[in-house]
């Protein structure tokens, strides 16, 4: 796929899709980490109703580790995964707190460095909490990448390093949101739904629906 044909690509998802940004509900940055830490292996619409309940009660570090472990499952108990995640915001606050004065640190680094948080979380935050050009490669970004052709890749790393390098520079900021979004709305997993996508005569998928 050449320069063009992305610049393309992006200026219709852009336009298409004018305030992209994640679903998942947040007010400061330390919710967005924990949010983030418990989406993992779950949907956004799971994880806002826990938060809807958690972060009027506890929704800084050291609210959190006053709940204690057992406090915190009680709030989150309808997440996958929900007792390592507490055992990891757990650890995460008291990090946050010990390391970097209850505030979540805007590097890639000290975001790595704590407990449940991957590259790809680090990528959320630094993207999401702190405006940096970052590309968080899920599911649905891999996806997209693969199937349009957009930024084949094996691996999620290829992906991302492959996006890094052709996103063009206008849309590096949203291009996170602009793909989660499309692959979450559009082109969907099992059956994409080409006939409405505002892409599809540029996609390079080669079993185009016609829905």
């Amino acid at each position: 796929m050449n320069a063009a044909k992305r610049q393309d690509i992006f200026d219709r998802l852009a336009a298409a899709i004018p305030e992209p940004t994640t679903e998942l509900e947040y007010s400061t940055p330390f919710e967005l980490l924990v949010a983030v830490v418990l989406s993992a292996q779950a949907t956004d619409k799971g994880v806002n109703k826990a938060t809807a309940k958690l972060f009027p009660v506890a929704s800084t570090p050291q609210a959190i580790l006053q709940l204690g472990e057992e406090g915190l499952r009680g709030f989150i108990k309808t997440i996958g995964l929900f007792n390592s995640k507490a055992k990891n915001i757990i650890q995460l606050c008291q990090d946050l707190l010990q390391r970097h004065g209850g505030e979540v640190p805007s590097t890639r680094a000290e975001l790595e460095a704590l407990p449940g948080v991957g590259r790809k979380t680090a990528n959320v935050i630094l993207n999401t909490a702190f405006g940096q050009h970052t590309i968080a490669v899920d599911t649905h970004i891999f996806r997209v990448a693969n199937r349009t052709g957009l930024a084949p890749g094996k691996n999620v790393l290829e992906v991302e390093k492959k996006l890094d390098r052709h996103v063009p520079k206008q849309h590096k900021k949203d291009a996170h949101h602009l793909l989660i979004l499309h692959g979450r709305y559009t082109c969907i997993a099992r059956k994409p739904r080409c006939g409405s996508c505002v892409i599809a005569d540029l996609c390079e998928f080669q079993d185009k629906t016609e829905d």
